[in-house]
C-alpha cells in the first residue's frame, strides 16, 4: 500500500498512540456543600484519612479494574481501526472504552462493598434529612463527578 492509503494508516496510528483515555474526577469541580472539591473528597474516600477517622473506601481503582476486559476489547478495536487507517473509528472506540469505565466506576458506588458508616455519621445524615447509609453516596455529587477524558499523551 502506498500513497493516500498509507498516509491514512499513519494518521490513524498517530491518533491512537498520541492519546490516552483517563477516568477519574476533574480537580477543579467546586461543591455547593463543602470547601473541598470532588477530587479531594474522592481521594480521601479512595485512600482513607486517619486524621479524619475515615477508612479507605476505594471505588475508582477497583471500578476501573472490574471493566478491564470490556475496555481492552475496545482498545484492541481502536488499534485494528488504526491499522486500517480509520481515524473516526479509532476515536469512537477510545470514547466507548472511556464511557464503559466511567459508567462502571459510577455503578461501583452502589455495587461495591465498603466499610460501613459510623453511627455518628448516620445520625448526622439523618439530622440533615438523609436516610441513605451508602458510605459513598450522600448528595450524589461525587458519583456524578466521575468522568473520562481523552487527551494528548504528556499534556
Amino acid at each position: 500500500m502506498s500513497g493516500d492509503g498509507l498516509a491514512s494508516i499513519f494518521e490513524a496510528i498517530e491518533t491512537l498512540t498520541s492519546q490516552e483515555v483517563l477516568v477519574g474526577i476533574p480537580h477543579g469541580e467546586a461543591r455547593s456543600d463543602s470547601d473541598m472539591t470532588n477530587a479531594q473528597i474522592g481521594y480521601i474516600q479512595e485512600t482513607g484519612s486517619p486524621s479524619m477517622n475515615l477508612p479507605p473506601r476505594p471505588f475508582l481503582v477497583p471500578g476501573v479494574e472490574s471493566c478491564q476486559d470490556q475496555t481492552a476489547k475496545h482498545l484492541t478495536k481502536a488499534a485494528d481501526a488504526a491499522l486500517k487507517g480509520n481515524v473516526a473509528l479509532v476515536n469512537r472506540h477510545l470514547n466507548t472504552a472511556g464511557m464503559i469505565a466511567q459508567n462502571t466506576v459510577r455503578a461501583y458506588f452502589t455495587s461495591g462493598h465498603f466499610e460501613p458508616l459510623s453511627e455518628v455519621t448516620k445520625k448526622m445524615r439523618l439530622a440533615r434529612g438523609r436516610k441513605g447509609i451508602n458510605p459513598l453516596i450522600d448528595t450524589g455529587q461525587l458519583r456524578r463527578s466521575v468522568t473520562y477524558v481523552i487527551k494528548k499523551t504528556g499534556e
